[in-house]
């Protein structure tokens, strides 16, 4: 099991989206985090070192991983719609 953290830049962007559609994120991202291998349900994104995402119907969750001994951090970074998650 993963401890889950959201930046503050995630808790922004769920704020702004419908509230219906904010619970099924976040109830969604607390069944990754209780899988064992997390990485099974997840994709690796090109051009980034350790960043993953979820995707969580239109949207798209970015996250990061950390192992620090018994504990695992999954980190919430960024939460968007798939036409804009991937803009520069």
């Amino acid at each position: 099991m993963y401890k889950v953290i959201y930046s503050e830049n995630a808790v922004k962007e769920l704020r702004k989206i419908d509230k219906q559609i904010a619970q099924r994120i976040i109830k969604k991202i607390h069944f990754f985090s209780e899988q064992k291998e997390i990485q099974t349900h997840a994709k690796k994104l090109k051009g980034f070192v350790e960043k993953f995402r979820f995707r969580i119907g239109d949207y798209r969750a970015i996250f990061s991983i950390d192992k620090k001994g018994k504990i695992k951090i999954l980190k919430i970074l960024n939460i968007k719609h798939r036409k804009d998650i991937y803009e520069k």
